[in-house]
């Protein structure tokens, strides 16, 4: 991959006790510079993730990215991402890196909610391309993708993931966002 290669990295961060969470974007190169940093706010416990992606995208207005990276597919407290409608929000492939490994949501979904929350939350679950494991830097990663092959989203992780096992653009964004979170 080229070194100038852009990719959009998202990550929130979060109190337990909060209303809203805060979600960074952060656009770092595949050869680790950083170049651009926008920020947003999610609902913890709700259902506005996938447009305040697509809003963050808008405001950040950067053709030249090519990759949308989102750590996880939950956050805020199972406000769960729609990948498929992120892609078609920001018109480029996307790739959610999760860090553990897990049995699914379903469970947990179970456990949070009920009658119509938790329907629409597993409808929503459930219509996600599989997760699957990878290996980057002898650390196991768990990756979906939608716009690009199981080998293609493992080449842009490992382009991004150059130590470690955090790609780039997801620390950054995290990092970010946890400075972000009590302004």
């Amino acid at each position: 991959m080229k070194a100038g290669t852009r990719a959009l990295g998202l990550a929130d961060s979060y109190a337990p006790e909060a209303e809203r969470s805060t979600v960074a974007g952060a656009v770092v190169r595949a050869d680790r510079v950083f170049d651009g940093l926008v920020f947003g706010r999610v609902t913890v416990g709700g259902t506005d993730s996938t447009a305040r992606i697509a809003e963050l995208w808008r405001r950040i207005d950067r053709p030249d990215v090519q990759y949308v990276l989102i750590a996880g597919i939950a956050p805020a407290w199972y406000n769960i991402i729609d990948l498929p409608g992120v892609a078609d929000a920001v018109d480029r492939p996307v790739v959610s890196v999760s860090f553990e490994e897990s049995e699914g949501l379903a469970p947990a979904l179970r456990d949070a909610f009920d009658g119509s929350a938790l329907a629409e939350r597993l409808a929503r679950y459930e219509r996600q391309p599989p997760r699957r494991p990878i290996s980057v830097n002898d650390e196991q990663l768990f990756v979906r993708a939608v716009g690009l092959t199981p080998s293609e989203s493992t080449r842009v992780v490992r382009a991004f993931t150059p130590e470690g096992g955090r790609p780039e653009p997801l620390r950054v964004a995290h990092t970010a966002a946890t400075a972000a979170r009590g302004l």
